[in-house]
């Protein structure tokens, strides 16, 4: 065996030796630290109670390890005890707020489904209304259209059909229903939209607006058999007396149409006649000033006059007539004053 080799061999040995030797003392160190631990906490202790009385005197043998074991178990308890305190606190009060959330959830409930209950009684007015209104124009209604079916947004299968569920599953059904049944009706309420617009310019040329503006605007004497102011005795109202207690309101054509003549008389006082297309006239008389002259072209709502109290009156007040050819019509007919009738 060569030399090198003998030589590394030695080496390995005393490596492997000197090893063994530092595992053994390394352990033995650690087994006389261990043993001397054991025999620390192993120290006997003698724990004496003396009382201010009389009474016997109370002696507790114990050890080191026990003592610390018994005092670290006695802090352990007294901190898991403020923890779970405080967590029950903590709960308690998440409850009490949980508690508070829901009884105002529930009267939120309780608001929701009697402003619900509203919204259907509006729709529900709303169909009748609409399906007159579609019906008057010709168009097909809604509940024409779903007859054959209630899944298609009817509002009748809503309001006269079953229980679907308790509680807000029902509300929540019914507002899909009335959202169906809303977009159904976008294409009727298109079409009635088209058709008024194509008849905008009918609505311009025949007299369907009130010729006095002003506030307190009341009909003074309706169309028809009257008693006269002056006379005391029946007779025909040739037109509609509108009054709002005071002169110089404006006077506007209730329709478009060209001014025929412009005149004064001892009766009626100031007057002006316009006439439109489709055979209408339409008279304005007991002015004070006059706007317009004759021949001149007016649009709806234009102003032509002010009101006054020309001519034979009890009052400053308007005098209208709407005439078709040579007769002599209601003005009421074709106009809506929201107001109130007086005699």
């Amino acid at each position: 065996m060569p030399r090198t080799q003998r030589t590394v061999k030695k080496f390995e040995k005393r490596f492997a030796s000197n090893v063994s030797k530092g595992f053994g003392i390394s352990l033995r160190s650690i087994g006389h630290l261990f043993v001397k631990i054991f025999k620390i906490f192993d120290n006997r202790l003698t724990i004496m109670i003396v009382p201010h009385s009389k009474s016997r005197v109370l002696n507790f043998r114990t050890n080191v390890f026990a003592l610390i074991l018994s005092i670290v178990l006695f802090f352990g308890v007294i901190v898991s005890f403020f923890y779970i305190n405080s967590r029950s606190i903590s709960t308690s009060m998440t409850i009490s707020a949980l508690e508070t959330q829901n009884r105002e959830t529930l009267a939120s409930l309780d608001q929701f489904r009697d402003e619900n209950a509203n919204l259907f009684q509006a729709a529900k007015k709303f169909q009748a209304s609409l399906s007159q209104s579609l019906s008057i124009l010709g168009i097909e209604s809604v509940e024409q259209k779903t007859d054959s079916s209630s899944s298609n947004g009817d509002l009748a299968s809503l309001f006269s059909t079953r229980e679907i569920a308790s509680g807000s599953s029902k509300e929540i059904a019914d507002i899909q229903e009335l959202t169906n049944y809303l977009e159904d009706v976008i294409e009727p309420i298109d079409k009635m939209g088209k058709m008024l617009k194509t008849q905008q310019s009918l609505f311009n040329e025949i007299p369907s607006i009130c010729p006095l503006r002003g506030p307190n605007l009341h009909i003074s004497m309706p169309f028809g058999p009257n008693i006269h102011p002056l006379q005391g005795n029946w007779y025909i109202h040739k037109g509609m007396d509108m009054s709002t207690y005071r002169s110089g309101d404006p006077v506007v054509a209730a329709a478009s149409g060209q001014v025929v003549t412009t005149f004064f008389d001892s009766g009626y006082g100031l007057n002006v006649i316009i006439k439109h297309n489709h055979g209408f006239y339409t008279r304005y008389a007991h002015l004070s000033v006059i706007e317009v002259t004759k021949g001149q072209m007016v649009e709806q709502g234009q102003l032509i006059a002010y009101s006054g109290n020309t001519g034979i009156s009890t009052g400053p007040h308007l005098h209208y007539e709407v005439h078709i050819g040579s007769d002599v019509v209601d003005p009421a007919k074709y106009i809506n004053t929201r107001t109130q009738f007086r005699r």
